[in-house]
Order: structure tokens, then sequence, then C-alpha cells
């Protein structure tokens, strides 16, 4: 994955047929653009590349062009203009078979990032990318496309994860995920903390830079907090090693965010303009500096996350967004503690976590998937969650439990449009669950009508521990989960026609670096008969 010397020659030539019309944001390069200017400094790619969000043909890819990538303003180092930014992607390592050269430019409006979209490649191949901006080269990507879409693939082999605050630990997890045997990652938000680093709450050894000590809300904080974080080599790597899918959570924005509101936390109830500037800097963020697509380019305070990735015939993986269109948190959240003991309003029909739009939009694309699988890329626990393991209930509602009719319609849905396989991923709760979506949580036997796997954080929470408190009042209250664990680490699915199989990869602690993976626990689903059952 180092970085290669040679002459600008070798690299390549762009001819007239490579260029096309300036898409902002995309970063593809067209002719008035072409004698872009070079840059004065010296490594620009102290960020990294990435590739994301993968077809049978092509895939995305990212880099952002940062020299001084802890500058206070946010810019990286970067000069006020733009900058001409060249990529190829070959069939192997040392680019002997290079398929598609092409340039982007990367601008000052968006953080000098730029987002190439790669075509017309053979369908479940690896490939490798590299850039070269101002004289310097960058490090060499893999990725790989997804299989044809008429295919049954033998299997499908990812991790998922969520959660990583750079002051509860070190970013080993994504140390030992680059190490896997991955077709991808999915990534479930929470890349990024919005909150300030100092002494009070860094967990490390190191301390963060004093320009890192405030909480972002404009542009230019997001900017550096996402530089700080993409500086640590494990996530690098791991970026580096496997094309990513992307969506976010609470925390890219400010904690518990719900559309245009904050109802606990720090900032409750913040003026509406503001948080509509503070939504739109923190988007643009996002956007920046990962590799998405045009389509997920945000206008202002919207961003359009929701989308479906094929992978052959085998698996559908559907994004859901439930943040940008829900309604608030019921009962006043509550009443500031994010849980309640008794709340009718989370019952009301007119109540949404997905909004009706996305909502409708999942329900036909249940209708239209065939996939022996169906994903469902998930922010916060959609199964009940209860903490009271008496006769009473304790709830968070901020997850699907404060929204019940919209989790009893996307199951009801997706059963009754023919999905074959329903399995939810998870992030959020920095906890390992495996959990039984049931049709009735009041009534314990029930059908089991899919499954959810909750996967544990990357650092937040910081070492946690194999079993808590919570943990055993979690598995007393809730005959449905069937696994519970409060380390930090990642979750491993391998995926195949016949079954579904998770092994929770959890690590001994996140205060330190260089800590084992171990497997806790695996879970299987097997084919057309859901629920969770030990391996």
């Amino acid at each position: 994955m180092r970085s290669r010397l040679m002459s600008r020659r070798r690299f390549f030539g762009l001819g007239g047929t490579s260029a096309a019309a300036v898409v902002l944001g995309t970063g593809v390069l067209g002719g008035e653009s072409a004698a872009a200017r070079t840059l004065r400094k010296s490594n620009p790619f102290t960020l990294g590349v990435a590739s994301g969000d993968p077809l049978p043909h092509g895939f995305v890819l990212w880099t952002r062009l940062a020299p001084e990538p802890f500058a206070a303003d946010g810019g990286g180092g970067m000069p006020s203009h733009s900058v001409r930014v060249e990529y190829e992607v070959a069939r192997d390592e040392r680019f002997q078979s290079v398929v598609r050269r092409g340039a982007a430019v990367a601008s000052p409006e968006l953080g000098h990032s730029v987002h190439p979209e790669v075509h017309g490649l053979e369908p479940d191949r690896e490939y490798f990318y590299r850039f070269r901006a101002g004289g310097e080269i960058s490090p060499v990507g893999r990725t790989r496309t997804t299989p044809a879409a008429a295919s049954m693939p033998r299997e499908l082999n990812f991790a998922f994860t969520s959660c990583a605050a750079w002051h509860d630990g070190y970013f080993t997890a994504y140390d030992h995920m680059a190490e896997e045997d991955l077709d991808l990652i999915v990534h479930l938000g929470d890349y990024i903390y919005e909150l300030e680093i100092n002494a009070a709450n860094n967990q490390r050894a190191e301390a963060a830079p004093p320009q890192l000590g405030t909480e972002a809300f404009d542009l230019a904080r997001y900017r550096l907090q996402y530089s700080f974080y993409k500086a640590e080599e494990p996530l690098r790597k791991a970026h580096a090693r496997f094309p990513w899918i992307h969506t976010l959570d609470d925390h890219e924005v400010v904690n518990d965010w719900a559309a245009d509101k904050v109802l606990r936390g720090r900032h409750p109830n913040p003026d509406p303009v503001e948080f509509a500037k503070r939504r739109t800097a923190a988007f643009q963020a996002f956007y920046e500096n990962l590799p998405l697509r045009s389509a997920q380019l945000p206008s202002g305070t919207r961003i359009r996350l929701h989308r479906r990735l094929p992978y052959g015939r085998l698996a559908d993986i559907t994004m859901i967004d439930t943040r940008q269109y829900r309604d608030p948190q019921p009962c006043n959240h509550g009443n500031g503690t994010g849980k309640t003991t008794g709340c009718e309003e989370r019952f009301d029909t007119d109540r949404s976590i997905l909004g009706a739009a996305q909502r409708d939009w999942l329900v036909e694309e249940f209708s239209r998937s065939r996939a022996h699988w169906q994903i469902l890329g998930n922010q916060a626990p959609m199964a009940q969650t209860d903490e009271d393991p008496g006769p009473g209930q304790l709830l968070s509602l901020d997850p699907w439990d404060g929204y019940v009719a919209d989790r009893d319609r996307v199951l009801a849905a997706a059963d009754e449009r023919g999905v074959r396989n329903l399995v939810v991923i998870t992030g959020d709760r920095h906890t390992n669950y495996a959990l039984d979506l049931k049709a009735d949580y009041d009534e314990p036997d029930s059908r089991t009508v899919a499954t959810e796997f909750v996967g544990t954080s990357v650092t937040s929470g910081r070492d946690g521990a194999d079993i808590d408190a919570a943990g055993q009042a979690y598995l007393a209250a809730n005959p449905h989960l069937k696994f519970y664990n409060f380390q930090r680490g990642y979750v491993r699915v391998n995926v195949n026609s016949e079954r579904w199989r998770s092994d929770f990869r959890v690590m001994p602690y996140v205060t330190k670096p260089g800590a084992p993976i171990s497997t806790r626990a695996s879970y299987v689903v097997e084919d057309q008969r859901p629920g969770a059952k030990p391996a």
C-alpha cells in the first residue's frame, strides 16, 4: 500500500477523450479546468485514500488534500484555489495493467476533496487505485467491485462497526479489521464525535492539539475534527484495504438530534436558524471526508443517505437514515433523561423514525428485492430493549422503541412482501447484541419475523467489560435477547445461500494501544428461519 515514485510521463497523459463536464462535488475534471494549478507544499495525502459504495461495474474513489491536516481553520493548509488531482485504477498493485485514468478538481468549496466515480469495470474483481497532486503520489488503495446482478455469489464477507470517539481510546479495532478477509465494511454512524477533546475527557496517553479543545459547530471545526480522526493510521489502513458503505447517526452533528430539533443534552431546543447552519456544516464535512457518490452530495440541511446496493442475488444492502426525517423523540425524550417507564406517545401511528417518504421507499425496495438476504443498515436498535427486569418497562426513546408504529409497519411490510430473510445490522449502543425481532413484544411467544445484530463500538464506552450490571438486567428483561457483551470491537459477517454467521470480535481494552482481538461469540441465522442461534 506504499506510495511509489515514478515520472509524470509514466503516471499517465490525460487525453481529450477523458474530459467531462465539471460537476462540483464529484470532482470530475472538465476542459476548462485542465490546467489546474499545482501545490507548493509536499505530501497532500496525509488523510489517506478510500473507496466506497461498490457496484458490479464500479465504485467511488476519495481523497482530500491536506498537507497541514491540523490547521486551525480546517483548511488543511491548502491554498484558496482549485487543484488538479489525477487518479488511475489498475488490475495489479504495481499498476502495470491500468484500466481507468482520469482527473478531478479539488476545490476549496468542498475542502479540496474529490469523489470521482469509476465505471465500466468488471464485476466481482479486485482493483488498485492511487492519486497524484502537486507532483506527489498517494498511497495505493485496494478495492473491489460487487458480483454481477444476476449472479449467485458463493458468499459475502463483511464487517460492520460504529461509534469511534477519539477521546475514549485507540482505534485498534480498525487495525484488526484491515487484516480480515473481507469484501467490504459497513459503517453505521458516529464516525466522529462532535465533542471537544481535552484533559477532562481524554483517555489516551497523548494530548490532542489545543485547537481540538472546543466543540464542533461550524464547517471549519467539523473539517478539523475529521482531519484529526483520519490522521489515525489504523483508520487510514482500513479505508485503503476495503470499500466502505457509510451512513451517519447523531454525533456527526450533535447528540440525539432529530430532524430540526435537539430535545436533550448540552444544547436542547437550539435556535432553528442556528441549528440549520450547524446541520448544513456537519453534512458538508461528512460528505467531504468520506467516499460518497454525487447522489449523496448535500443540499443545505438535506443529504440523501438511504440507498440500496446489491450483492448479486445473494444479498441487498439497504441503508436507511433514522435521523433526518424522524419526528422528535416522544414524551419530551423521557423528561430529559432519554428513558421512560411509561409513554403512550411512542405508540402514536402518526409519528415516524423514517419519515413517510423514506418508509414508502423502503417498502417498495422490499417488493423489488429478490435477494436471499435483505440486510438493513440501521443506526439505533430496532428490537425492544427493556432495562427493567421486573413487571414494568424502562425504555430508551431515541431508538425504535420511541417509534413503535414505524417498527410494526416495517416488519409487517417485509413479511407481507415476501422478504426471504431480513437481517438488521445496527450500531449506536456500544454493545454487542443478538436479538430476535418479534411480531408482538407483549407476547414473548409471538412469531419471530426477522433478526437483528447490534455491533459494539470502536472505542466509545472505553474499555468496557464482558458483561456488566446493565447487561444482566437486559438479559432478564428481554427473552428475545440471545447475547449481550459490553467490550469494544466490531462484528464480522459471513453470508451464503444457506446461513448467516455473525462473529462478535472483541478486545480486552482500548485505553492503551495494541489490544489483541478474539471472537467472543458467534451466532447464525438459517435460511428462511428467522432468529439468532449460537453457532
